[in-house]
């Protein structure tokens, strides 16, 4: 076949594939490739036939021989690429990948429009993969290519905008690298906005600072991009919001934290972290019961930040709600996840403080949850403020041995450390031996000055000691009005100063004074209770010890609060008002409904109202529970007596008499 023949062959080749011949076409390039067989032409003629004639191997293999011959030709790379795209190719993405990167390569000297459709295409391929860094680059090629051919302003923005749309789920890779160029698309769409300030603008802005958000290396940025964005927008409150919550989490509580805080919660008393910053402040400032109100209500709006619910379970630990302290450390570790990075601090100082809660709360349970989460802090063994509290933990279960050895260990290793001397203290205390406990909690007051707790302990150790320190003025009561300075919301502090003015000086205005203050910081202090409406119906005082009873049984669940029922009860007895006094002591019993007492007291109450019947009832519920009650015995003969039961009322006055022959009431009936 000459060469005109081979023209020939190769132009009915064409003419045959473009009236869809194929099987024609593939005829006559076999003709050519037995005269020529490198011939490029025939090569992709056969690729395009074989293709349409749905024979892909065949197509990508002539294809490729085509590549083989010449290959920066475009015919063949165009093919392959039609050839890939097709619906029933798999598993050729990263074939097509390579062919579009060749076709990008023969385009860019000559065609930009084609190159730019190649380009769109690659990108979009990368996109499916969920390739974002190959995505990233290549879409910057693109801006790159439309920056050289001098596009304007507006299209380059709406590039970099698509930029950050492709990217917007890259964040969760966090590719550091794809990150980078996710970051600076925002930076150039930001600046090359045609509206500033505006709308679109303003949420541009909101997106670029909720991905920077993501970077927890990029903390500079942020904090820029957060005052550029407030300076720019004085009235949004999300610029501030994410810095106030930014400064929460860092832990940093700088003037410009602070500042933070009081301008967003200046203009918007109902932003969460605005609210959530305001108790914080008010937490620096030894506001607790104001820092814990705020922590709280702004944590109902913005709940998913842990250092925040720290911040609230340091607020409640300064007013001794410790319960409530446990729970607010266990949503902050709920909160916190993975132990990572800043997380990993927040997470130690949040259990730390869940085992100081637990311990305080003094029971042996409350006591293994302290170890459990002691055991769970990163490096907490090689911290000796760690190991004092696990000391505790186990003095709390009755484990002294395991007590005693931390106390001893942590005497040699840190002999300045006031909480070993403070551990060894409350371990002698715990055995009466009060002259060591003195020495132990002096040594921990010496190294730490300002620790309310050990002037307690102390206070209390020289109160258990002897009388004669029980009594001396400079030994007890100086400590317990020391702890009561140092901390105002020490319950127990006001107790036993109540203790020592109602027993030792004999004041009994002071001493109900300090009682009704240690309720107060207390209500589940039934002891400070009682003592503050005993002191106030001794001193004549009846509308106080109202005040407190009312508050209590207000408050009270039922069958809780019987000592509150039961005062109350008592006193509406005493008053001629046996019908409110029926109702409280009703309450009382349902607290505890074994108190013979307090059934004789029902039983008086119903006899006063008039209701006979239930009176008998009550007081033989009494005499049952307690048979040595003669006066329910006595009253119970006499009602039967009222209510005609003559020979029921013998019987009983006669068995008083068995038990006491002189009894005059009985003897009377």
């Amino acid at each position: 076949m000459s060469n005109k023949e081979v023209k020939a062959a190769l132009k009915s080749a064409r003419d045959a594939i473009r009236n869809k011949e194929y099987k024609e076409a593939l005829k006559h390039c076999k003709a050519v490739l037995k005269q020529e067989k490198n011939n490029y032409n025939a090569w992709v003629f056969i690729g395009l036939a074989a293709a349409e004639l749905e024979q892909p191997d065949q197509a990508k293999g002539a294809y490729k021989k085509a590549i083989e011959l010449e290959p920066n030709q475009l015919l063949a790379w165009q093919g392959l690429a039609n050839l890939y795209e097709k619906p029933n190719q798999i598993d050729v993405k990263g074939d097509l990948a390579d062919v579009y990167q060749k076709l990008l390569e023969l385009y860019e000297s000559g065609d930009k429009q084609k190159w730019c459709d190649v380009c769109n295409k690659l990108v979009e391929l990368y996109h499916q993969e969920k390739k974002y860094l190959e995505v990233a680059e290549t879409w910057q090629k693109l801006i790159r290519m439309k920056q050289e051919e001098g596009a304007e302003k507006a299209e380059l923005h709406q590039l970099w905008r698509k930029m950050i749309h492709l990217l917007k789920d890259s964040t969760r890779n966090q590719d550091n690298k794809t990150g980078q160029l996710l970051l600076t698309a925002f930076e150039h769409a930001l600046h090359s906005a045609d509206t500033v300030p505006g709308d679109s603008h303003q949420n541009l802005y909101k997106d670029f600072i909720e991905c920077l958000s993501k970077f927890p290396h990029e903390v500079a940025r942020l904090e820029k991009a957060c005052r550029d964005m407030v300076a720019l927008y004085p009235t949004v409150s999300y610029p501030l919001e994410v810095l106030c919550l930014h400064f929460v989490q860092s832990g940093t509580l700088s003037e410009e934290a602070l500042h933070c805080f009081s301008r967003l919660f200046e203009m918007d008393a109902n932003s969460g972290p605005g609210i959530i910053g305001f108790g914080i402040k008010c937490l620096k400032e030894n506001k607790y019961k104001d820092a814990v109100k705020s922590l709280t209500e702004g944590l109902q709006k913005t709940n998913q930040c842990p250092a925040a619910w720290r911040y609230l379970a340091e607020a409640q630990m300064k007013i001794h709600e410790h319960r409530s302290a446990v729970l607010s450390c266990n949503q902050a570790l709920e909160a916190l996840g993975t132990p990572e990075g800043c997380n990993l601090q927040w997470k130690n100082l949040a259990l730390q403080l869940k085992a100081e809660a637990l311990i305080k709360i003094a029971d042996a349970d409350a006591a293994e949850e302290a170890i459990k989460a002691l055991e769970q802090i990163v490096d907490g063994s090689s911290d000796p403020v760690v190991s004092a509290l696990r000391g505790q933990a186990y003095l709390r279960k009755g484990l002294m041995d395991q007590a005693s050895k931390i106390s001893q260990e942590l005497l040699l290793s840190h002999p300045d450390l006031a909480e070993a001397h403070a551990l060894e203290g409350l371990i002698h205390y715990s055995q009466k031996n009060y002259e060591q406990a003195e020495k132990s909690f002096l040594s921990a007051i010496e190294r730490k000055t300002g620790t309310a707790e050990y002037h307690q302990y102390l206070g209390l150790t020289y109160w258990f000691m002897s009388d004669e320190t029980k009594k001396d003025k400079g030994k007890a009561l100086t400590q317990f009005l020391k702890a009561a300075k140092l901390d105002s919301y020490l319950g127990s502090a006001f107790c036993y100063l109540g203790s020592y003015y109602r027993d030792i000086a004999g004041d009994k205005s002071r001493a109900r004074g300090c009682y009704k203050k240690a309720f107060e910081l207390d209500e589940m202090d039934e002891e400070s209770g009682t003592a503050a409406v005993d002191l106030s119906v001794e001193l004549g005082d009846m509308d106080t010890a109202l005040s407190i009873l009312n508050e209590v049984t207000e408050k009270a669940r039922p069958g809780t609060a019987k000592w509150a029922w039961l005062h109350r009860g008592l006193y509406y007895l005493r008053t001629g008002q046996p019908s409110q006094a029926v109702a409280d002591l009703q309450a009382a019993l349902r607290a505890d409904p074994k108190d013979s007492n307090c059934w004789e007291s029902l039983g008086e109450a119903y006899l006063n109202r008039g209701s006979y019947s239930t009176a008998l009832k009550s007081f033989r519920k009494a005499s049952e529970l307690n048979p040595g009650l003669v006066y329910s015995i006595y009253r119970a003969a006499a009602l039967e007596q009222i209510l005609g039961k003559y020979e029921n009322a013998i019987a009983t006055y006669q068995q008083i008499l068995k038990k006491t022959e002189n009894y005059v009431p009985a003897l009377k009936g």
